[in-house]
């Protein structure tokens, strides 16, 4: 399974950001996508996740503030982030689950700065 992460970028405190990532490949049907950042010197954390049938789990710091999506025919995977805040400052990873195992996507800085 390959993934592509898309959308980073700079973003003012208080601003929104939308990211992407789409998942190509072995796609199984029975599946669950989620958002991880990290930074450095830090361990790999859990935004959010949502599984095919759209169940979502938020990290506390993501919960009210973020929105996790898919689409499912085109195996794809959003993130709304809103009232970001300097401490969202990360690299954000999509991943994949399935019963293959786990795999990852390549990152996107997300800064948020004034």
């Amino acid at each position: 399974v390959q993934l592509q992460a898309s959308g980073g970028g700079l973003v003012h405190p208080g601003g929104s950001l939308r990211l992407s990532c789409a998942a190509s490949g072995d796609i199984f049907s029975n599946n669950i996508m989620a958002w991880y950042r990290q930074v450095p010197g830090k361990e790999r954390e859990l935004v959010a996740q949502i599984g095919v049938g759209g169940n979502t789990h938020y990290a506390g710091s993501a919960e009210g503030r973020f929105i996790v999506s898919r689409d499912n025919a085109k195996n794809t995977m959003s993130l709304l982030m809103t009232s970001l805040e300097a401490e969202d400052t990360a690299v954000y990873y999509c991943t994949y689950m399935d019963y293959k195992g786990q795999f990852w996507g390549q990152g996107t800085q997300v800064t948020v700065s004034s």
